[in-house]
């Protein structure tokens, strides 16, 4: 692993590049039911980074088509797999990558995420129903990039999010679920896309989310995304070691062979790839 210096830019693009090349990979083979979302951590790196033309747009395209269910409007994880709304939330910002939403029914997509809304507000992530805060967010997210909100209950959805806090200011996955920083992320993040950040005790959250800081400046780097990200959502980021961060994800990167690890010395993989570089920017 890198030692803290300089985002060794070059050598993760090469990465991600080539890591989707390897079919039979360790990784790849463990990644083969989400790949849409693998996808687009990948290519979204690649975007931060200012190299998103290292693909073929046009072969990306139509193999996030080739995961869409044009008989319920949601997208699978891979091509034959069933649909879920966070490989269509993964789907849809993939396109808006590559600016070819036009490629999409976004109606049909609307309808199958406000069918997924429960009577209580809350979203179940597909038809066998379980239910997470994250697919609140998720839900929200998609329908707003499709500006297509207006189809959902908003009101009842903000509600459902708002039950789910807790006295320590944070979030968590359903009404007295623990907070944890990746619920975090996504109840603010639904409540800032429905301007509805009012229910948020800003100073209390951010107390709870600064305290998730190491000694070593560390959070684990995708933690680092998601507590970075809630801060600048709620004004409170000036409260976080930013410089300590920084060298944190820094010491996690392969720089030898590209790539990223959530702490130190382990190994490598396109998720914390793509967090440890949208943090460190």
């Amino acid at each position: 692993m890198g030692e803290e210096g300089e985002l060794a830019a070059e050598k993760h693009v090469r990465y991600i590049v080539t890591a989707e090349k390897k079919k039979d990979s360790f990784e790849s083979l463990v990644m083969e039911h989400l790949r849409a979302s693998g996808a687009y951590w990948g290519l979204t790196t690649l975007d931060l980074l200012h190299k998103l033309h290292a693909v073929d747009a046009a072969e990306v395209v139509d193999w996030i088509m080739s995961c869409y269910h044009p008989e319920s409007g949601g997208f699978g994880g891979n091509v034959g797999h069933d649909p879920h709304v966070l490989y269509t939330l993964s789907a849809v910002q993939v396109l808006c990558l590559f600016d070819r939403l036009d490629v999409l029914d976004a109606d049909k997509i609307a309808d199958y995420i406000t069918g997924l809304q429960n009577e209580d507000g809350s979203f179940s992530g597909d038809i066998w129903g379980e239910v997470d805060t994250r697919f609140s967010y998720i839900s929200i997210c998609t329908l707003s990039l499709l500006h297509r909100l207006h189809k959902i209950n908003v009101d009842k959805a903000v509600e459902y999010i708002v039950s789910c806090k807790n006295l320590d200011g944070g979030f968590g996955a359903m009404p007295g679920g623990e907070s944890h920083a990746g619920q975090i992320f996504c109840c603010v993040g639904a409540l800032a896309i429905t301007g509805s950040l009012h229910h948020i005790d800003r100073d209390l959250l951010g107390w709870w989310l600064c305290e998730r800081q190491c000694r070593d400046g560390g959070l684990n780097v995708c933690y680092s995304w998601w507590v970075l990200s809630s801060l600048i959502i709620i004004d409170r980021v000036h409260w976080i070691d930013k410089e300590k961060l920084a060298k944190f994800i820094l010491n996690c990167q392969d720089k030898e062979n590209g790539g990223i690890s959530d702490r130190p010395d382990n190994a490598v993989d396109i998720y914390h790839t793509y967090f440890g570089v949208a943090g460190s920017h």
